[in-house]
């Protein structure tokens, strides 16, 4: 860990911290919510042994990363915006895109916008959410599990802020690192505060890791992150000119069968039918990790990286 540098980009108007290792074809790594650049600390040290440059920012928002306070400035516009000007800070002409949870959604975005700085991409946990024509992800998400669902939750801004800091930072994280196949309903007389804290951390997650994302968090604020689903109408408002676009990039998708995401209504169909590779039909490869939940990339680490190995060795 300790031969991974850190530095700090001037990018689209805003300071971002960016975690880089090794030299060669370049690696770029999107983290998810609540996370950091640190979620992707094993695929970095073992993609760098094997040849390829890695780079993991914290995206705008977390971590040592500006955080503007608007959601209005967190569009999926911003956050590609941000990242291409990356690339261009760093010289860099194109990646393969590595993308979980946000991170995911944000490389399906980078996919229609820019799908010509992309070697290929590797998503993990949320497939490619096609734009409904009358409406949003919250109001699709409310539909089916109520006011109640977490998405739903974090629309009111400072509402989970609030919440949130009813609870030790540490603690709260754990109950979304341990988040199991159930979709995560919070409702309002109980808030996040009060879901059940698991007895011990997840196998994959240190006191070591717990602490540092809780330090983080502790200087940044939740805010950024949040504000991601804040802007989430935003996006499907500005997005319609890209409704029905398909990705053409080489895709390879990673979900474990414990996934929240893979157990919402139409997930699994989706992704095992013909439907995902008619929106994406650059997808080439579908893995389901058994016994595998959420935060895949941190809980089966060696395996995820080596899937993503095998897949770039490609090109």
């Amino acid at each position: 860990m300790e031969k991974i540098e850190h530095t700090t980009v001037a990018t689209n108007g805003i300071n971002m911290h960016v975690a880089s290792i090794g030299k060669g074809p370049v690696v770029l790594f999107l983290h998810g919510f609540p996370e950091l650049w640190y979620s992707w600390r094993h695929q970095l040290l073992y993609l760098s042994s094997h040849g390829y440059r890695c780079i993991a920012p914290d995206l705008r928002g977390y971590g040592d990363t500006d955080a503007p306070p608007s959601p209005a400035s967190y569009t999926a516009f911003h956050i590609v915006g941000d990242l291409v000007a990356l690339l261009d800070q760093l010289g860099i002409e194109q990646v393969f895109l590595v993308g979980h949870d946000w991170g995911a959604m944000i490389a399906w975005y980078f996919g229609w916008f820019r799908p010509d700085r992309i070697k290929a991409m590797i998503n993990l946990s949320v497939p490619l959410l096609p734009r409904h024509p009358a409406f949003d992800h919250v109001e699709g998400f409310r539909a089916l599990f109520g006011d109640d669902f977490y998405m739903c939750r974090f629309q009111e801004h400072g509402e989970a802020e609030e919440d949130f800091a009813c609870v030790d930072t540490a603690k709260l994280l754990n109950k979304f690192f341990s988040v199991g196949p159930n979709p995560v309903l919070v409702p309002k007389e109980v808030g996040f505060r009060g879901l059940p804290t698991p007895d011990a951390l997840p196998s994959w997650l240190s006191e070591e890791d717990i602490n540092y994302y809780a330090t983080k968090f502790n200087q940044s604020g939740f805010t950024g992150g949040l504000n991601y689903y804040r802007a989430l109408h935003l996006n499907w408002e500005l997005t319609a000119p890209w409704a029905g676009l398909q990705i053409k990039v080489p895709v390879k998708f990673i979900v474990g069968d414990q996934d929240t995401v893979y157990h919402i209504p139409g997930v699994k169909d989706y992704v095992n039918g013909g439907a995902f590779k008619k929106d994406v039909p650059g997808l080439q490869d579908v893995v389901v990790v058994k016994g595998a939940f959420h935060f895949i990339h941190q809980e089966k680490a060696d395996e995820v990286s080596a899937h993503i190995h095998e897949f770039i060795s490609k090109f």
